[in-house]
């Protein structure tokens, strides 16, 4: 461990106990007992309120009302949060302005040094949605849907919500549970449980007009709503194994509710279990669609009839 990682992990050992001794920093972090000491020495250096207490069973404390001193960062740690960052513009992501201040005041604590390494990083790194013409860490081309920050705010504290999505010409109004907020393949959905249909239900926040908590009277339980949906379970009806170019294709891209099992400690072989709503248009097509995009290496084990006839339909535009 480098000596900033295990000075950094030491101080945050010792403000969270009432007192230490030399001897427990030596047999916690297997240390010597000069290099313990020069440790403490510099951490009282940097800031932090240290009281020592003599005699025999002597050792020292932090003095109360004391805060811990600055974080320091490594410059691979750095780089690591600079390029998350990165990876994440464009992706109307919530908090953004949030981001942007917290990118600011990471720059701010760095060398000249780090700021030229991350300002390089900066120009050769590209990610999916990045504009090479204008790479900024700090471009706010990738403001969120407005109701995204009130919706996750409200979830923090209810997620009973009623919500009204403009549907066609008109707005509609939902009582719902709300099961997951999840992105997928570039926007924000809801997956509740719609408390008046008492059903499963998917939403597009792009759609979203309002959210508010949902009257406290009319709420079914969370257990009786997990009753539902148990009994509602879709029975499976496509089974896929998957080789490892079939696993290296699914890592790159699939549906959020489609998970795989691996058959072997290397993970080269895999089992896909999942239900296709064979009478949803568009969740047919798009099954369809990743199947193919999976590639050769997979074998089918069971699928519905419609799924098969759509395979072959979209196989045949490439017969010649």
């Amino acid at each position: 461990m480098k000596k900033v990682e295990r000075i950094n992990i030491i101080m945050r050992y010792i403000n969270n106990r009432a007192h230490f001794t030399i001897s427990e920093i030596m047999r916690e972090f297997n240390i010597s007992r000069s290099t313990a000491i020069r440790d403490i020495r510099e951490i009282e250096a940097m800031g932090m309120p240290l009281v020592a207490e003599v005699g025999r069973d002597g050792g020292y404390f932090v003095m109360n009302n004391s805060v811990l001193p600055t974080v320091r960062f490594t410059d691979n740690e750095i780089k690591a949060l600079f390029i998350a960052f990165m990876a994440t513009r464009n992706l109307q992501l919530p908090y953004l302005k949030s981001r942007q201040s917290l990118a600011e005041k990471l720059l701010g604590l760095l060398s000249e040094n780090q700021q030229d390494d991350l300002v390089l990083l900066n120009q050769i790194l590209l990610f999916e949605g990045t504009n090479p013409y204008n790479p900024d860490l700090l471009d706010l081309s990738d403001l969120p849907h407005p109701m995204l920050e009130k919706l996750i705010q409200i979830l923090l504290s209810d997620r009973y919500l009623w919500i009204a999505i403009q549907e066609e010409k008109a707005i509609k109004s939902y009582p719902v549970y709300l099961l997951h907020l999840y992105r997928e393949k570039g926007l924000w959905l809801i997956e509740g449980f719609d408390l008046q249909d008492e059903r499963r239900r998917i939403y597009p926040v792009d759609n979203l007009t309002d959210v508010k908590p949902y009257s406290a009277k009319k709420r079914l339980s969370k257990k009786k709503i997990f009753e539902k949906l148990s009994k509602q379970e879709e029975v499976i009806n496509l089974v896929v194994e998957l080789g490892p170019k079939a696993i290296a294709q699914f890592k790159k891209y699939h549906p959020l509710k489609v998970s795989i099992s691996y058959m072997d400690p290397f993970q080269t072989s895999a089992i896909l279990r999942t239900f296709i709503n064979v009478n949803h248009s568009e969740e047919l097509t798009e099954m369809t669609n990743w199947l193919l995009f999976l590639g050769r290496d997979i074998k089918i084990r069971e699928v519905p009839q419609e799924v098969l006839a759509s395979l072959q339909e979209k196989l045949c535009l490439y017969c010649p």
